[in-house]
Formats: structure tokens, sequence, C-alpha cells
């Protein structure tokens, strides 16, 4: 049977997370219900702060999630939660438990859910436990919570150790996260690809300079991109141009300054291909650390999918894949991988596509649905 969803996740909107992906393919069969994050950290007195807290108040009094300026409309109801985003606190937890509660509960009445699935990729969410009428609770791990930026790492992980108390099943998408959870209830389910999307043929980005060979990367530019291996291997390059998608969360001076790199901002993802198939190579330029050790980056899929040589850093998500990829650590080592990289021979496309076919979300997503459904 195949049974509806309640998803807790982040902001819908922006580039498509692993869960975004998976449940998009999941409602093909069930009803699903989409609730925007709660908040894994309590709001600082700083701009950036006060500034998403006026829009989620905004999308509160409206009721209703909207979708950001590049993304596509959802194709399923999408809630902006009535909640106090200060994980740990009790009476948040309280207040969180009965307006929230309430909340979800009309919406999925409204919809006709009955006994749905309770799937949340946010800790946060177990203040939410047992107020659905929840058929099961699904856990879908895919960061290291304790040491991601942007959380409060111990409230949040005292309420991670508490929703798997109570969730029927996990999913992780990485080795090290499959590790630190219990075996009976625990499953991996590794990252997926939009493989048609990036490996149909797209025309060449109109912005994507042409007269001088590109390295190119996409995806959010926070701490854990390294910037220094980038301007450096910048410098080092004078004669390449370094063209990066994404908004930018970190301190970039170094970058901003040099005239070889562009800061290019966040595209829409339905246009990525048009970069990536045509930058001469992808990088993957990752900091050491739990984070991204327990990460399992979606871009690396997109990447060979799109066909052109990656470069990394080396992490062990790289695994099954090292035939495939160059991997390099500082500045001299990343501009020979791009020397090497330029020089290859061709139909080396192929076999990197060929290796991520069978990974598509659409397979994932029926692997994950398997699991679910069959939950007693």
């Amino acid at each position: 049977m195949a049974r509806d969803l309640i998803v807790f996740g982040e902001d819908w909107g922006g580039l498509p997370s692993s869960t975004q992906h998976l449940v998009r393919h999941l409602a093909h069969e069930r009803r699903v219900l989409w609730v925007n994050s709660i908040g894994m950290r309590r709001p600082r007195l700083t701009v950036r702060d006060l500034g998403r807290l006026g829009r989620k108040v905004r999308a509160m009094l409206t009721g209703a999630g909207r979708p950001g300026s590049n993304a596509e409309p959802p194709p399923f109801p999408v809630l902006a939660p009535r909640a106090v985003p200060w994980p740990g606190n009790p009476l948040a937890r309280a207040v969180n438990r009965w307006v929230l509660g309430r909340q979800v509960a009309r919406a999925a009445a409204a919809h006709g859910m009955r006994e749905p699935v309770f799937w949340t990729s946010l800790p946060t969410a177990v203040e939410l436990v047992g107020t659905l009428g929840e058929h099961a609770v699904v856990y879908f791990c895919g960061d290291d919570f304790g040491a991601l930026a942007g959380v409060d790492h111990a409230p949040v992980l005292r309420m991670e150790e508490e929703l798997v108390g109570l969730a029927d099943l996990v999913f992780v998408v990485s080795q090290p996260l499959l590790a630190r959870f219990p075996p009976a209830k625990t499953r991996l389910l590794l990252q997926g690809v939009d493989f048609d999307l990036f490996s149909a043929p797209a025309a060449r980005a109109p912005d994507l300079p042409d007269s001088v060979p590109v390295a190119g990367f996409f995806g959010m530019i926070e701490d854990w991109v390294d910037t220094d291996l980038l301007a450096g291997l910048a410098r080092r390059l004078p004669d390449w141009h370094f063209f990066l998608i994404g908004s930018v969360k970190t301190n970039v001076t170094a970058l901003a300054a040099l005239g070889n790199v562009t800061l290019a901002g966040p595209r829409p993802y339905a246009r990525l291909p048009s970069y990536a198939q045509h930058w001469d190579v992808s990088l993957l330029p990752f900091r050491d650390g739990d984070t991204m050790r327990a990460a399992n980056p979606l871009k690396l899929r997109e990447y060979l999918a799109a066909g052109q040589p990656v470069v990394s850093t080396d992490f062990p998500w790289l695994d099954g894949y090292r035939d495939l990829v160059n991997v390099a650590a500082g500045p001299a080592d990343f501009a020979a991988a791009l020397a090497a990289a330029r020089l290859e021979p061709a139909g080396r496309a192929a076999p990197r596509r060929a290796r991520v076919a069978g990974e598509s979300w659409q397979a994932r997503a029926a692997a994950a649905a398997a699991l679910i459904d069959a939950l007693g």
C-alpha cells in the first residue's frame, strides 16, 4: 500500500535537495504534504537572520510556503509552519507541538490524508511525532548535524537521538552516517541523479566564457568549499577562468579580487547542464572535515552525467568512482590535474555517464518506497 507522506524538510525552493528529488518521485503514487523548515537554531540579531525571520513570518501569515525565484512550482501542497525556531527550548517545544501540530493535522485532513507516514529530514521535527496519527516515522539523514554550520549542535543532536529512538526506519546517504545509527532500522540510500537532465545535450550558456579554458563549480558556496584552494589555483593559472555558480555564504574576498574568477550567483537548476556540459573541467574543491566526510554530494553524480572531467579533493565518497575522477590536493596538484584533464582522449564522457545511468532519483525513490510501504 502506497501510504501518504507528511514531509518535514528544508524550505521548498532553490537548488533541489535529496529529499526534494526523492519526494517528487514518491508523490507519483501517493499524496504528499510538504512542511517547510522549523529551523535548526535560534535566530540571531543579524541582518541575514532578521531578514529570513521576516520572510518566515510573512509566509506564516499566508499559511503556505512560497517557492524560491529559481524553483518550479511544487507538485503538492507546501505549508509554512507556525513554529518557534528555538531547538531544545521546552516552552518552544510545547508551543510547536500544540500550534504546529494542529496546523499540520488540519492541512493533512483537508487533503484527505489518514494514517500518513511521517518523513523528516530535520531532527527538529521530532516535536511533532505522535500528533498526526501517523502510521510510521521515517528519518532521512543527509548530514552530520553535529558538524554542520548554521545549526545549534547540542540541542539538535539531542533531538536527533530522540528521533532515531522513535523512528521505524532511518535512511542515511553515506557509510559514516550508517555507522552512527541502530543497524536494525538503518538503511543506506545513496544519492541519485537527474540523469536525463544532465546527460541530454544542452546549448552552451551564453554567459560562459569561450575564449579560455574554464573550470566550473555549482552549489552553495559555504564554509566547506575551499575558497583558499580556489584562489591559489586561480592565481597559479591566469590563463584559465573559474566560473562559480551558487549563493555565497562564506568569505570570498580573495576570490572576488581575481580577474579570472566569476562569482556568478545562483542559476535555475534546469539550466545547470548548459554550464556543466560546456566548461572544460568540473570542480569538487571541499575542505576536509566531519561535515564533508559524512556527506555524499549530489554534484559528483551530476558532474559525471554531464560528461566533463572532474577534479576533486580526496574524500571517502569518491570510492566507486575514483577511476573517473582526478583526485588532487593543493593548488599545484589541482593545476596539474586540470592540465591533464584538458588533454584526455575523446570518448571519456561515455563511461562517466554510463557509471551513473542506473543511479537515477527514480530508482532511489523506488527503493525507498519499497521499504516505507513494507512498514507494518
